[in-house]
């Protein structure tokens, strides 16, 4: 789970292909300084994280796949990757093999069964894509090799490590995303300190082999992010006139009345007080754009990926595989 980024620019991109590769890794500046910065900071052997940076192998694929994510698609590019046939049968068979965690983890966090299921399905097709890069060489790559989202990337390679050291493992050990995600989840580093749970009680936290733990960790995530229980997610909208295009570009925050929307020619389909907050969205399609209105939980969604796009998506795919299995359970095959 990574929010989506800018596609290089021509400088940037010069800038990556002419970093030295006749150093060793751990004998770059940048790569010595960030090593006593861990020993000073958070009390890592200076020797030791010499050697382990000494079997970092950088990678030109991530820097490649980095500049080349989903989300720069448009939306009807993006909808067809998630929207799939497969992908909702998956949906379907996941919810009924687990839905007894799922109903515990909405119990407990408010969060719907099929939104949990829906992000699940998108990040990791519900835990059978989870990532064959090394975290270390992933994190490493883009903290040092990828200027445009550097500091971030440091940072989270910081969380990385300490990460690492709490959960008494290697980190060579941690397969993920290209972006450095983990788990089921795919949890940013950052993400799996603050969010993860042990939700079926082994007293250790696995976003890999435990299910249970990934359910609890996607909902408490949301819920921690402003999950509202059983309020709306998004509605779709007409737009009349041009007056609605300043509110678009407000951003993905609820913040405009609704009153205020209705004033602006904005129809909603879904009927809500004058006073809810809401955002006005704008999607690509291939006859024009497709308008809708944002709520409070469908902007929880987006602190999961910035994209609007992939809450788009996660609430679409959701609302797929609710109505598919509430078919099957009143007209069984």
């Amino acid at each position: 789970m990574i929010r989506p980024l800018h596609i290089l620019t021509i400088a940037a991109l010069c800038a990556v292909a002419s970093t030295t590769l006749a150093q060793p890794f751990q004998d770059r500046a940048e790569v010595k300084d960030f090593i006593h910065m861990m020993s000073k900071d958070h009390g890592f052997n200076e020797t030791e994280l010499t050697t382990l940076f000494s079997k970092v192998e950088p990678s030109d694929k991530i820097i490649d796949a980095i500049t080349r994510p989903a989300e720069a698609k448009p939306w009807y590019d993006y909808r067809p990757i998630f929207l799939t046939e497969k992908r909702i049968a998956g949906g379907v068979e996941f919810w009924n093999a687990h839905q007894d965690e799922l109903a515990r983890a909405q119990e407990r966090y408010g969060v719907p069964a099929q939104i949990v299921t829906a992000i699940i399905g998108v990040e990791t097709y519900y835990g059978r894509h989870k990532g064959h890069y090394r975290v270390m060489d992933s994190l490493s790559t883009l903290a040092f090799d990828y200027p445009p989202r550097g500091k971030f990337f440091r940072g989270e390679l910081t969380q990385f490590l300490l990460l690492t050291r709490e959960e008494k493992r290697d980190p060579f050990s941690f397969m993920g995303s290209y972006a450095g995600a983990i788990g089921m989840t795919q949890f940013i580093s950052s993400s799996f300190r603050s969010y993860a749970v042990d939700f079926d009680g082994d007293h250790k936290r696995d976003l890999w082999d435990s299910t249970s733990d990934a359910i609890g960790s996607v909902a408490n995530y949301l819920n921690l992010h402003g999950w509202v229980a059983g309020a709306p997610i998004v509605s779709a909208a007409v737009v009349h006139g041009d007056n609605y295009k300043g509110i678009v570009d407000l951003g993905l925050k609820p913040k405009t009345p609704v009153r205020e929307l209705r004033k602006h020619g904005i129809e909603i389909s879904r009927p809500l007080p004058d006073d809810t907050l809401a955002a006005l969205l704008a999607f690509d399609t291939q006859q024009g754009q497709e308008f809708w209105v944002g709520l409070d939980n469908f902007y929880a969604i987006t602190r999961y990926n910035h994209s609007p796009l992939y809450a788009m998506a996660v609430y679409q795919l959701g609302e797929e595989i609710r109505e598919r299995r509430a078919h099957l359970a009143l007209d069984p095959p």
